[in-house]
């Protein structure tokens, strides 16, 4: 089944953190770690939330400004400290009500492999590893924290004939 025919039926996005919404790189500056983010990534999570889906986040990462600042846009949840992301995907699955098959995923290392075997649409930026790749149904021409996350969300939303709405643009 072509990838496009799975994002009819997405309505919840799940992204990991670094190498996803960040290029990977970690600043250090004294005792805080300094990420990048992408302003087209961000807007489109802002976005898909206020059409109506669920988007969460989950990352091995502990940066509560991070949780913060997705909380901000209308990220559903953030899961921090995420050593075990399928354990943590099959918590949201439950306490949301969600089944494999609306959900997307991407990711870029190897905690990532185990949720994308389960969900429908496993998705990957160009630049992930080599195993991630592999397993990825569907990779960006983007690299993480490089639109990579804009490009899968406004590709399911047009698909869903859900992108450019007013309602979720002008506010």
């Amino acid at each position: 089944m072509n990838y496009k025919t799975k994002l009819k039926n997405i309505t919840t996005f799940i992204f990991d953190v670094d190498g996803v919404l960040t290029d990977g790189r970690v600043l250090l500056n004294g005792s805080d770690f300094q990420r990048t983010l992408n302003a087209k990534d961000s807007y489109a999570i802002q976005y898909a939330f206020r059409t109506g889906y669920h988007i969460f986040l989950i990352t091995g990462g502990d940066s509560q400004q991070v949780k913060s600042m997705y909380e901000s846009l209308g990220v559903t949840e953030v899961c921090l400290r995420s050593m075990n992301k399928l354990e943590v995907y099959s918590q949201l699955k439950k306490k949301y009500t969600l089944d494999d098959s609306q959900c997307l995923y991407m990711g870029d290392d190897i905690p990532d492999l185990m949720v994308m075997q389960q969900v429908a649409l496993s998705t990957a930026p160009r630049d992930a590893s080599i195993d991630v790749l592999k397993q990825a149904e569907y990779i960006s021409p983007f690299d993480g924290g490089k639109g990579a996350v804009r490009d899968i969300i406004e590709q399911t939303l047009r698909v869903q004939n859900k992108w450019l709405l007013e309602h979720a643009y002008q506010w």
